[in-house]
């Protein structure tokens, strides 16, 4: 071979590493997640690894379609979605990718991630967590009349509750909770005494049912902890003046304790990438991204042994450990089928 093209077919293989390495460098994620904050993560991640990510937002929906329409040609690495019943529908359609990682393993308890399949690999990831508490106005209502799900069904307290859509995912993880402790005849009969119970018809979302509490359009409401937490954090002076006029419970501590929802993420079944994509999930449960997730958008860490040093989560509690549930959230996602065609026949909307 000539030295000129010996030259060339040494650049040709340079060239070709190069952009192999420089391809094996980025991390595409899509992203169910619209928190200004997560800003802070996906540049830590960078920072530390040298790894760019490139982000597609888009809500759960828009994804799992998005995923499903682009098929084994997506560019998708990792997925980021909002709750137990979106990520288990995202398994259950085979948009992840089963993976084995001793860093996740070791950080995030069983109960909050997918259940292993038959070589071990885990479908999804819990990443924080979301109580799913009562909030209740503090002059009108009893703490002892609201501290329970069960409660929220009972005669007692009919013309009182606010809550947002029987079939948000919020709604039908809770839902598809309390079924998987109290049985399918019972956790229907439990929900149309919810319905039995609205003081309006569902509308808005959590941070809307709190207000109708304040305002006093009923007494009663559900909501994702982190939506008072926003609150209780807020230098408006009308946000003030709603959390002055709430009280709020953390339900069931005296039985199987209160429901707790995750966000989570999973490796894309197409990555191509999946060093990488395994990579920045362990850098997600780490110490630093999971004080980024308790800060900035108000959620418990999911991973062991996290302090989340929020003064809002703090005063919710009193500073006090709670009692969570700790069912399989995967077995909570899996009863949302069910519990959908329960609230079609209560008429829970």
């Amino acid at each position: 071979m000539s030295m000129p093209m010996k030259s060339l077919v040494v650049a040709c293989v340079l060239a070709a590493a190069g952009a192999a390495s420089a391809q094996d460098q980025v991390v595409n994620l899509y992203s169910a997640r619209h928190y200004a904050t997560d800003e802070a993560l996906y540049s830590g991640f960078t920072k530390a690894t040298g790894i760019k990510i490139n982000r597609v937002d888009s809500d759960d929906a828009g994804i799992m379609a998005r995923l499903k329409a682009e098929g084994a040609a997506s560019p998708a690495d990792v997925i980021l979605l909002v709750d137990a019943a979106r990520l288990y529908r995202g398994e259950a359609d085979g948009l992840f990718l089963p993976v084995r990682s001793k860093v996740l393993e070791d950080a995030i308890p069983a109960n909050l991630r997918a259940t292993p399949v038959a070589d071990g690999g885990i479908p999804w990831f819990g990443l924080s967590t979301r109580a799913r508490v009562v909030v209740y106005n503090k002059t009108k209502v009893n703490k002892d009349d609201v501290d329970t799900y069960e409660e929220l069904g009972d005669p007692k307290n009919k013309g009182k509750v606010c809550i947002r859509s029987g079939s948000h995912p919020y709604n039908l993880s809770l839902f598809g909770a309390v079924m998987e402790h109290v049985g399918e005849q019972k956790a229907e009969a439990w929900l149309k005494g919810v319905v039995n119970n609205l003081a309006r018809a569902p509308k808005g979302g959590d941070t809307d049912q709190i207000k109708a509490v304040a305002a006093g359009e009923c007494d009663i409401a559900v909501t994702n902890s982190y939506y008072l937490a926003r609150l209780m954090r807020s230098d408006k002076s009308e946000d003030k003046a709603v959390v002055d006029k709430v009280a709020v419970v953390f339900p069931n501590q005296q039985s199987w304790g209160t429901h707790m929802n995750i966000a989570g993420g999973a490796v894309a079944r197409h990555t191509k990438n999946q060093a990488n994509a395994i990579k920045f999930l362990e850098y997600l449960a780490s110490p630093e991204a999971q004080n980024y997730f308790a800060n900035g958008n108000n959620e418990w860490p999911a991973a062991k042994d996290v302090d989340p040093g929020n003064p809002a989560l703090k005063a919710m509690t009193g500073g006090q450990p709670f009692k969570s549930e700790t069912i399989p959230i995967g077995a909570v996602g899996a009863n949302t089928v069910k519990v959908q065609q329960m609230l079609d026949r209560v008429g829970f909307r």
